[in-house]
């Protein structure tokens, strides 16, 4: 078939394949990845909103000030419910 291991029937692989086991293996950290990403972008927003970080236009923006948290919590959402329910 191609898609299965060396050295591994497919006849053994596909079982967790179809059951769902292999894709959640495969997703959860890439999941895990986006969440980070988001978090950290979050995290940047904010400082810039706050005027940690300079030289931007969205340094010292409340509009900033107010997303940059927002975002930073929905990424820090995505990682934990990732990681605790195997997304």
């Amino acid at each position: 078939m191609g898609c299965a291991p060396r050295g591994v029937s497919p006849h053994e692989y596909l079982p967790d394949a179809a059951s769902g086991d292999y894709v959640r293996q495969v997703k959860t950290p890439v999941v895990t990845v986006i969440g980070v990403v988001i978090a950290l972008l979050g995290l940047l927003f904010a400082l810039q909103g706050f005027g940690v970080i300079g030289g931007s236009a969205m340094s010292n923006t409340s509009t900033w000030s107010i997303l940059g948290p927002i975002i930073l919590i929905v990424g820090v959402a995505i990682v934990v419910v990732s990681r605790r329910r195997g997304v």
